[in-house]
């Protein structure tokens, strides 16, 4: 049943929401359905990284004052280092004290990361993001029927006439949007997303405006592989954009979330299909399992493309700014910033990384992270195990190193034994070894 649209491309009005239950029985774990349709893979030339740690991750925490929103604002422009890689940071602006860290982190000047925000679709947050002279803000677009039939009760036309009339109320006020299609994982790709986003595209085109497209995974439900059917195909998604509407890839943004454990795969996945950018939060901070890290994709983009203008150790100091100024717990286990992400307790690792650290160590991690290798002792340490503490602890060189058949090796080994014999559970701390070793290194500069 199908209403008469006033834009040139009309969606497929439908009685019943499609909720692809064959994807989605709420009863069951969702379903992953192949077609065999292979996407080429369409790298853009140039990718980036988009922030909204100040947004969306922000919504998951408990609120930050304006000195700490200027901190991190200020450690963002640290990491990117003038690239434009990390290229826009995303802000809301509904009170004050918002309104107050927008103007503080304008008042820093840095080209990088560019000052974004984000709104409720209506006249008066228009006027306000105007009146703050941001030029860009994102507009929420619910795209699913999920959401237009069981959250704002509409149906599609109606939906789509009425985010269409907010784009060009936005353009009218000299604002450029950008479109956040939400839970576009569970939505009718060609009966509503595609032709919401050739009317974008129409209307920007007679603004004389390239209008952004946020493709939001809001549950995580987006899969990677090929050959997936469409909605949950991540390729077929991003590649049908640029194929189907026209979108060129420095205007599509990938936003997802860590549900399924596949938030960091599939943001990768957006690059390698077409999307120029991909939007994080520091450490994945955000609503139930979280965003995609920053941390995360700035080694993936590091991976993809050679840039060595970054500062990645600047990653390190913000793990400790969130400790202290949050309470925030880091997950030992949590790659390139927990504590033990490379640390090693096995012995067998222990003597590997005493003959040549990139045996367990994939990349130079002191020289990219400022986190040198960490050698922990306890039950299944060995011999090598504590020789690497002592050379690790003693930043031994070369021929200053001693081996697992040193004397004071045996020594602190039968200590480490015993202690265990005895019951002991815990790994051996630092401090218990160096009181161990006292006098045998003094001519070394110890660890702090």
């Amino acid at each position: 049943m199908s209403n008469v649209s006033s834009y040139k491309y009309s969606v497929v009005d439908v009685i019943e929401p499609n909720l692809y239950n064959e994807f989605f029985p709420y009863t069951e774990v969702p379903k992953i359905k192949f077609n065999g349709e292979t996407t080429p893979m369409d790298l853009p030339g140039e990718i980036w990284i988009t922030d909204t740690t100040f947004r969306d991750g922000q919504q998951s925490m408990s609120a930050f004052t304006v000195d700490q929103i200027v901190s991190l604002y200020d450690y963002l422009h640290e990491i990117d280092n003038g690239s434009g890689l990390i290229r826009t940071s995303e802000f809301f602006l509904y009170t004050e004290k918002d309104r107050q860290a927008v103007y503080a982190c304008m008042e820093k000047g840095y080209e990088f990361p560019q000052i974004t925000s984000w709104i409720r679709a209506n006249e008066n947050d228009f006027e306000l993001v105007k009146k703050m002279g941001i030029k860009e803000t994102g507009m929420l677009m619910s795209c699913s029927d999920y959401h237009i039939f069981k959250k704002l009760r509409l149906n599609r036309t109606t939906c789509m006439e009425k985010y269409l009339d907010m784009v060009k109320k936005a353009l009218d006020m000299g604002i450029i949007p950008r479109c956040h299609l939400e839970d576009i994982t569970r939505a009718d790709y060609f009966g509503f997303v595609v032709p919401l986003v050739k009317n974008i595209q129409e209307i920007g085109k007679q603004a004389g405006v390239q209008i952004k497209i946020r493709l939001c995974d809001t549950l995580g439900l987006g899969v990677s592989h090929q050959g997936v059917e469409l909605p949950r195909s991540i390729p077929a998604m991003v590649s049908g954009l640029k194929k189907f509407c026209g979108v060129p890839s420095e205007a599509l943004e990938w936003h997802g979330h860590n549900d399924y454990h596949s938030v960091v795969t599939n943001a990768t996945t957006a690059w390698l299909y077409g999307a120029a950018s991909v939007n994080t939060t520091i450490f994945g901070i955000g609503e139930r399992t979280g965003n995609c890290p920053l941390e995360a994709m700035l080694v993936e983009y590091g991976q993809l493309r050679d840039d060595k203008k970054i500062n990645l150790e600047i990653i390190n100091e913000i793990r400790f700014f969130f400790e202290k100024e949050f309470d925030y717990h880091i997950d030992a286990k949590r790659p390139f910033v927990g504590d033990d992400f490379n640390m090693t307790k096995a012995g067998v690792h222990a003597d590997g990384i005493m003959k040549f650290e990139a045996i367990y160590n994939s990349f130079d991690t002191k020289k990219i992270l400022n986190r040198p290798v960490v050698i922990k002792v306890n039950q299944t340490s060995g011999l090598a195990g504590v020789a690497a503490w002592i050379n690790n602890y003693y930043d031994l060189r070369d021929d200053e190193k001693i081996t697992k058949n040193d004397s004071l090796v045996f020594k602190i080994k039968m200590w480490v034994d015993k202690e265990y014999e005895n019951g002991r559970t815990s790994s051996i701390e630092d401090h218990e070894l160096a009181a161990l070793t006292a006098g045998h290194f003094d001519r070394f500069k110890t660890a702090d």
